[in-house]
């Protein structure tokens, strides 16, 4: 962005401040971009998707699983679902407190929401978004079985890159 570039990231680890002051720069440069946590459609369609069902179901816990080689726990796109959805939905009280046998057995915690990571040989890249109601349950699941699965949405970025005007956070923001 200093040289006058639009970036198009593809990477996590971001923290909210870092976000933020390349927000700022590219603001104060006038120079649109991305950063994307996932480029694959099917994972940034089931973020859309997530933060839609989490307005009518604010029980929701999320498992992503990885190949054995990802540094990350849980994974970028993991996080940003729980972002999304901790968005909107309202204020609520989990489950009872529960005592785990194992610490950690309940996963991390966001804002409420438990992120569950596996990391395994065979995986790639696979997310599930699981709600529950009173007497009914939705689960939201995407799956990447290969890496050129990420292809389509780097392909969407690169054709919106010249008309952005601010730098965006997230593919489904550029949709």
């Amino acid at each position: 962005m200093e040289n006058g570039y639009r970036p198009i990231v593809g990477t996590t680890g971001l923290t909210d401040q870092q976000e933020a002051e390349l927000k700022q720069l590219a603001k104060e440069k006038g120079i649109g971009g991305l950063i994307a946590p996932n480029f694959g459609m099917s994972a940034v369609l089931l973020m859309k998707f997530a933060r839609e069902a989490a307005k009518y179901f604010p029980d929701v816990e999320i498992i992503e699983m990885h190949h054995e080689d990802k540094k990350d726990a849980p994974s970028g796109t993991a996080l940003a679902t729980a972002k999304l959805i901790a968005e909107v939905r309202e204020p609520h009280q989990t489950a009872a407190d529960t005592t785990e046998s194992l610490p950690g057995a309940r996963g991390g915690d966001y804002q409420g929401i438990k992120l569950h990571a596996v990391r395994l040989p065979g995986y790639v890249a696979h997310e599930q978004v699981l709600f529950g109601g009173k007497g009914e349950a939705l689960t939201i699941r995407q799956d990447s079985f290969d890496r050129s699965s990420f292809m389509s949405g780097v392909k969407v970025a690169l054709e919106k890159a010249a008309d952005l005007n601010q730098l965006y956070v997230g593919l489904e923001n550029i949709l």
